[in-house]
């Protein structure tokens, strides 16, 4: 069990990254450019917990298409800025995906680990299509290769938190996206 220490607890300072009128616009784009590209088919949107929930909440409904849900939780940041060793996968897809059209839907792709297990994942269940929609991407971080359809925004690697993004559980409920700074 860990615990929490007392630099823990203080805020982090940060800047303003993207606003939320920026990633409001962009997620509306994103929602019409997905229902484009899908018309008269129905999409399985599958969230990687915890960071695409705020992301996630407004893009769905921009997609003007019949969509399932469904979750995955993983974790590779568990005690701060330090990406982990290993990525903890929770969780899976209770809707058969097989002949489906699968959206895999992140907050952001930092290492490009998560998704790319998740994806090798849902693979194995043959879905019709599986493609990824993130709003941040950090191509700059990225370790392995991964093909990302949709992407909100490209920014360079920075920690960031706010809009579903956090740095130890906190700041997600943040309206807009800021970058962690040094004091």
């Amino acid at each position: 069990m860990s615990t929490v220490s007392e630099k823990d607890t203080v805020a982090r300072p940060f800047e303003l990254l993207l606003d939320q009128k920026r990633i409001e616009k962009r997620i509306k784009q994103l929602g019409e450019k997905i229902t484009s590209d899908y018309q008269n088919q129905s999409v399985v949107l599958v969230g990687i917990l915890k960071g695409c929930v705020v992301f996630l909440s407004d893009l769905m409904r921009h997609i003007k298409l019949p969509i399932e849900l469904e979750f995955i939780s993983a974790a590779s940041y568990r005690k701060g800025l330090k990406q982990e060793d290993d990525i903890i996968i929770g969780g899976g897809v209770a809707v058969p995906l097989k002949d489906r059209h699968v959206l895999i839907v992140d907050g952001v792709v930092d290492s490009a680990r998560t998704v790319s297990t998740i994806i090798s994942r849902l693979q194995k269940e043959e879905p019709a299509s599986l493609e990824v929609v993130t709003l941040l991407d950090k191509p700059g971080s990225h370790r392995c290769k991964v093909d990302l359809k949709y992407k909100g925004f490209t920014i360079g690697n920075e920690f960031v938190i706010g809009f579903g993004l956090d740095n130890t559980q906190r700041y997600r409920n943040l309206p807009f996206v800021g970058r962690l700074v040094d004091r």
